[in-house]
């Protein structure tokens, strides 16, 4: 609209932009005054926003060259409460109008959650694609989580609302970022069971060996591998460690070698102290003929020369711990018994000044009577008891009927290092 400044332009004008509040909520109130293209807006509003608003349309009609804002915030709170009232009472409409609609949209939403429940739920395909029941488990809770975000993403679109998605998903990644560094190590740790579970490179009361620590093996849970000592101490290890170190497993072959070292006197007969020793060994009923035994000079040293002696034992009818002291004191036995001495550490002694004679006798005296022999054990050639520590195994059974489903190890699935029949252990 060409508007030309006069009086009749002026007139066009006003009735102009007075049309156009009377047509929106909120400036029906607003008075409005032009005199040669310049506008004066007068009245009274319930919001700034309202009067920045006037103002706004104002300069946009054709032949508008300013505009003089004198427009006045209403505050009288009649006048202040009544619209607030109007808008509340219109989205209040507006909501119990989107109801059926509402209710359609979780409908969908359940539907198909129930789906991925249901899919999930089944044991058939999850057994088939994986025999490793702890991922089996981790694909059946993807299922579930993607069937509930495609039901969410359903819903909205049934509500119109599409485009909080992208706000969301935005929203999510951030957020999914923030927390993934927060729990760097417990994501590593849950990835590592998740390897563990799959290779399985040991199996419920193996005795291992992890960084150092030793002990049959309890349970592996999704954070970290639980391991009993000998003394019965509970060792905790999480498993981003146990999955980057080198493991032992001292149970995965029943056949173990005991190794120990004796030292004889530097003049004795060594060939004659080997066979001697070896002879002892081999005929223990706990030591296998095959791998046979062995024995070899391990070092010289400065008053003795060290043997070494090695059976093999079964470890399923036999205590690593018991036949290798059985071994040692029977050996010591039978050396002892051959003449053979087993000599101690010998130390020089230096004086700066001669001791007076009655303390070198003194001395002399006690010397002698603590190098004397203290009395022999009674002789005998019958090996001890070395059965295996069934107590030992039976507060381990104990301790994982206790932990229930807790355990990551299955005993039917393939191991790492091969499987072998536990029925005779």
């Amino acid at each position: 609209m060409a508007a030309e400044t006069n009086a009749t332009t002026d007139r066009a004008i006003q009735r102009r932009i007075v049309g156009i509040y009377e047509e929106l909520e909120g400036l029906g109130k607003i008075s409005v005054d032009v005199k040669a293209g310049v506008v004066t807006l007068g009245g009274t509003v319930t919001e700034v926003a309202l009067s920045e608003r006037a103002v706004t349309l104002a300069e946009r009609v054709d032949g508008v060259v300013a505009v003089n804002n004198e427009i006045v915030e209403e505050t009288a709170l009649s006048e202040r409460l009544g619209p607030v009232y109007e808008r509340l009472h219109d989205r209040t409409l507006q909501a119990f109008n989107y109801v059926p609609l509402m209710l359609v949209a979780l409908f969908v939403w359940f539907v198909v959650g129930l789906i991925g429940v249901l899919i999930a739920g089944a044991q058939w395909p999850w057994d088939r694609v994986t025999p490793n029941a702890f991922v089996a488990d981790l694909l059946r809770q993807l299922v579930r989580i993607v069937f509930i975000v495609m039901g969410a993403v359903l819903a909205l679109d049934v509500l119109g609302a599409t485009a909080v998605i992208g706000t969301l998903l935005g929203a999510a990644g951030i957020v999914g970022l923030a927390v993934g560094f927060a729990v760097r190590d417990t994501v590593e740790n849950y990835i590592a069971s998740i390897m563990l579970s799959i290779r399985q490179p040991f199996s419920p009361k193996d005795f291992i060996k992890i960084e150092g620590y030793e002990g049959n093996v309890i349970r592996l849970t999704s954070r970290a591998t639980i391991l009993m000592e000998p003394d019965g101490n509970h060792i905790r290890i999480p498993n981003s460690i146990v999955f980057k170190s080198t493991i032992i497993n001292y149970t995965i072959n029943p056949q173990r070698r005991f190794c120990f070292n004796v030292g004889v006197d530097a003049d004795s007969d060594l060939a004659n102290a080997l066979q001697v020793g070896l002879d002892t060994i081999r005929v223990l009923p706990f030591v296998l003929n095959e791998p046979s035994p062995d024995a070899w000079i391990d070092n010289l040293g400065d008053s003795n020369v060290v043997l070494s002696f090695v059976g093999w034992i079964d470890q399923d009818e036999t205590d690593f711990l018991r036949a290798r002291s059985e071994s040692m004191r029977l050996v010591k036995q039978a050396l002892e018994s051959s003449g053979f001495s087993l000599p101690e550490p010998i130390y020089r002694l230096r004086f700066d000044s001669d001791l007076p004679v009655s303390a070198k006798s003194e001395g002399a005296g006690a010397a002698e009577k603590a190098s004397s022999p203290p009395p022999r054990e009674p002789k005998t050639d019958e090996p001890k008891d070395t059965s295996v520590d069934r107590d030992l195994e039976r507060r381990i059974d104990e301790e994982r009927e206790a932990t229930g489903s807790e355990d990551l190890l299955d005993e039917s699935a393939p191991k790492e290092f091969g499987s072998r029949d536990r029925s005779s252990s």
